[in-house]
């Protein structure tokens, strides 16, 4: 756990200065040698002990993390400055639904999960290993991906305890990747990686004034991933910058043989990766529809809005406004996406947990006695009602119900998101992100967004973001337009910790 791991030893003061560093000033600085992944670490480890006991951003900090720095070190020594990019040797917190074979547990937040032993890295652990990353610890997250109980506020786990905002700590981070924005945001590591079913990695950014990345369903390995739907996960990048995020996402796309559905959506990955979308100039004859109607518009942060479509226009964009998303009233009501959420978690936890060289549950039935037998006021004092409605549904995956919902998910995406984007021609939707409206409409698509900080509402200065979504592959595009849109704002600052 984070409270029992110090450095070893005094933390020296690099010369170089750590907090707000991107990925690409850290490498430069660990070849000119003002900087050691050691000290790196050690200067998260350091700021988590400080900070985390307020935020509650991460659940655990890797007992190897040191180890491994000093590996990335070595390595460093060995080979020179050519090692000296990409992610080798940058610290990077994952949600703790994301599993690795080593020290660290990977448990959703959940007491049942605890001591459980996964059998191999999840295969976008595998990738980051590869790239020489090293994996720092896990980070904190709505229990179960805010799937258990209705009850709960975001953000919150009996193992972690309760995620708190860095820009107004009395307020949480919307969103179950909340540790994973919160993290990143307040300095506790370089990057992240969160996952989103719908609105798990875009509300958290929008809110920790950070940049994700909800990439297209299966362009990303979910192999072994704590799941919710096989047809709606997604494993991205939070980040403080979108030249990181982007940065990440290319280690972490590509087939992996354990997740099918990367192998067609690898047909969607551009030759030479994502970094080549990142133009100053990206905006440039861009077609922007803006999304209207009560489940779109947020009244008091549309000045803000306005003047971010006003910088695009500036910058050779092209904004279509007042656009209405056929079926909004029956995406909004989520009546599709609940029954497939239900079917495919109750199936699709029981196939993981299954996989798991120990546990002490083996399915959804058995995580619910767990938790009534092992309720506790302090740890785990919400129910579970979100649990005990999948668990008694009737329909599996060839019941004409589920086959129904996820046709009518398809409709929908194809006479809504569809539809607007080739009669308007445009390239991507915008909307604010702390809408729900516009994560449902991804999440029943698999389709991408990125969402970049937009502005800090009055009178607390709280965060918000903008949104960009985009259809399915488009991931391209929609980083050309953020990445451009993200440098012309330069709305980011660091939270007032």
């Amino acid at each position: 756990m984070v409270g029992s791991f110090e450095p070893d030893g005094i933390v020296p003061t690099p010369q170089f200065p750590i907090e707000e560093a991107t990925v690409e000033d850290i490498q430069e600085a660990l070849k000119a040698g003002t900087l050691t992944s050691k000290q790196l670490v050690e200067f998260y480890i350091a700021r988590i002990t400080r900070l985390n006991p307020q935020l509650k951003a991460v659940i655990e900090v890797s007992p190897d993390a040191l180890e491994l720095a000093n590996e990335a070190d070595t390595y460093r020594k060995q080979h020179g400055a050519e090692s000296c990019k990409g992610l080798r040797g940058i610290p990077i917190l994952l949600k703790d639904n994301i599993a690795t074979k080593d020290k660290l547990q990977t448990t959703a937040g959940s007491l049942a999960l605890v001591d459980s032993i996964v059998p191999r890295d999840a295969g976008v652990v595998k990738k980051l290993r590869d790239a020489g990353a090293i994996i720092f610890g896990k980070a904190n997250l709505s229990e179960w991906m805010y799937f258990r109980s209705t009850e709960a506020p975001h953000g919150w786990s009996p193992r972690g305890g309760q995620t708190m905002n860095p820009y107004d700590p009395v307020q949480t981070t919307f969103g179950s990747s909340s540790g994973s924005a919160v993290g990143v945001s307040a300095n506790m590591a370089t990057v992240t990686l969160g996952t989103e079913t719908d609105g798990s990695i875009i509300n958290p950014a929008s809110f920790a004034a950070v940049v994700g990345i909800k990439p297209t369903v299966g362009l990303t390995s979910r192999a072994g991933v704590i799941p919710l739907s096989h047809n709606m996960d997604s494993v991205g990048p939070i980040c403080r910058t979108m030249k990181d995020a982007v940065e990440v996402l290319d280690v972490i796309v590509g087939v992996d043989d354990l997740d099918s559905a990367t192998t067609a959506a690898a047909a969607y990955i551009p030759r030479g990766g994502y970094k080549q979308f990142l133009k100053r100039d990206g905006l440039r004859g861009k077609r922007l529809g803006v999304l209207a109607g009560k489940y779109f518009v947020i009244d008091e942060i549309s000045g803000d809005m306005e003047k971010l479509f006003s910088l695009a226009i500036a910058r050779g964009a092209v904004i279509v406004k007042d656009l209405e998303l056929p079926n909004a009233e029956e995406i909004v009501s989520t009546k599709n996406e609940d029954l497939v959420l239900q079917i495919d978690f109750k199936h699709d936890l029981q196939k993981y947990l299954s996989e798991l060289t120990t546990s002490k549950v083996r399915s959804l039935e058995d995580v619910i006695r767990f938790n009534e037998e092992h309720t506790d006021e302090k740890l785990d004092r919400f129910g579970q009602d979100v649990f005990i409605e999948a668990q008694a549904r009737q329909e599996d995956q060839q019941s004409q119900a589920y086959k129904d919902a996820l046709a009518r998910n398809k409709f929908l995406t194809e006479n809504g998101i569809d539809y607007l984007l080739q009669t308007h021609d445009l390239h991507a939707l915008v909307a604010p992100t702390a809408v729900s409206a516009i994560s449902l409409t991804a999440a029943i698509a698999g389709y991408p967004a990125i969402s970049i900080p937009a502005g800090y509402a009055p009178p607390t200065g709280f965060p918000f973001g903008i949104c960009f979504l985009g259809n399915k592959g488009s991931e391209g595009v929609l980083i050309e337009i953020a990445y451009a849109l993200e440098q012309a704002s330069n709305i980011r600052h660091p939270p007032p910790l």
